[in-house]
């Protein structure tokens, strides 16, 4: 058995493909129902219903979805140039501490500017500490050949351990009665309601700017062109005048970013500090995100709201008929493993041949 490059792609296949991984990742959760002794048809209509059901439903899927947004985006444009950025979440973590740092510190008063002065420079202290984290991994791939994998994952490892220093250390709150946490921002800095009386905030806008942005700089500017020819081909793109390094830095110190704003827009939108539990693994479902959209930022957004969705709708499914939340991560897994098959299929077919 061997694969072999399909001469042509067929209309119909990406067509089918879609609807095949769809049906498999279906079909793989309703035998976890199942296995569970659990009624397959209400626990998928209380899942969808939970996570997009009512207003509230979506105000908590959209509001879960913003940081999956940005952490989506900021995986996605790494991948597209083939640096695989697999520390979001310390970026993440980086970039809502620089934000607390600016806006939140110094007596829990922040520093003594005017509040659009300040938010502006919150936002920037905070990509500036994500793109920081990843440049470092980016530079020693392109110039030593270490393996941005290895770095840019233990680099979560290490962020994690220094929150949890400076939460007991010197960014805790005096006032948290002993808990590990940042003071708070100023009220001035936190982002607004989009609907009254539920969670969801401006940090949706945000997320969908920064997404369109990424989209027109990919598939629309020169730079996106470089990006995507040094993913493509390296040896070919440098061949053909791409600076690959610069690329390299450029495309770092975007994902980064984006990802050390994900921190900011969590911190300033939903939390107000930093604990240690700020962000569930949104790092590392920002790259089964940005998997299941093909590395296309638009389609990160519908990626995002998807997953954001099932989790939501996983927890109000699990407390009515007791079927574990987990069920929600065995999808998204299983839907990012068929999609990849699904891909795998269009471009290639199986070959048999005897020995």
């Amino acid at each position: 058995m061997r694969l072999e490059k399909r001469q042509a792609l067929s209309r119909s296949a990406l067509v089918i493909a879609p609807l095949c991984a769809l049906a498999a990742t279906l079909l793989a959760a309703a035998l976890l129902v199942m296995w569970a002794g659990k009624p397959v048809g209400a626990t998928f209509a209380l899942l969808v219903q939970g996570g997009f059901g009512s207003r509230f439903a979506w105000s908590e899927t959209l509001t879960r979805a913003i940081p999956l947004i940005l952490t989506g985006l900021a995986v996605a444009v790494a991948f597209r140039a083939r640096l695989f950025n697999i520390g979001a979440e310390g970026q993440l973590y980086a970039g809502a501490l620089a934000a607390v740092a600016v806006g939140g510190m110094h007596g829990g008063t922040g520093l003594d500017w005017p509040a659009p002065m300040l938010f502006v420079l919150m936002m920037l202290a905070a990509a500036l500490a994500g793109a920081l984290m990843l440049l470092g991994p980016a530079l020693l791939k392109a110039r030593l050949g270490v393996d941005e994998v290895v770095t840019t994952l233990l680099l979560n490892f290490i962020v994690a351990l220094a929150v949890s220093a400076l939460l007991d250390g010197p960014m805790k709150d005096p006032m948290a009665l002993g808990w590990p946490q940042t003071v708070a921002l100023q009220p001035d800095l936190e982002l607004s309601r989009l609907l009254e009386g539920t969670r969801l905030h401006t940090g949706l806008i945000w997320a969908v700017a920064l997404a369109v942005a990424l989209w027109l700089l990919l598939e629309r500017t020169v730079p996106g062109f470089d990006i995507r020819a040094t993913g493509a081909n390296p040896k070919a793109a440098k061949f053909a005048g791409v600076n690959t390094l610069r690329t390299m830095v450029m495309t770092a110190l975007i994902s980064g970013g984006v990802a050390g704003l994900a921190g900011a827009i969590e911190v300033a939108g939903r939390a107000s500090y930093v604990t240690l539990d700020l962000s569930p693994g949104y790092g590392y479902t920002g790259i089964v995100i940005a998997m299941l959209a093909g590395l296309r930022p638009l389609g990160v957004l519908a990626s995002a709201v998807l997953v954001a969705g099932i989790q939501v709708g996983a927890d109000s499914m699990s407390r009515t008929v007791g079927v574990p939340t987990y069920i929600a991560d065995v999808i998204v897994a299983a839907a990012l493993i068929a999609v990849l098959i699904a891909s795998l299929m269009t471009q290639y077919r199986i070959q048999w041949r005897a020995r």
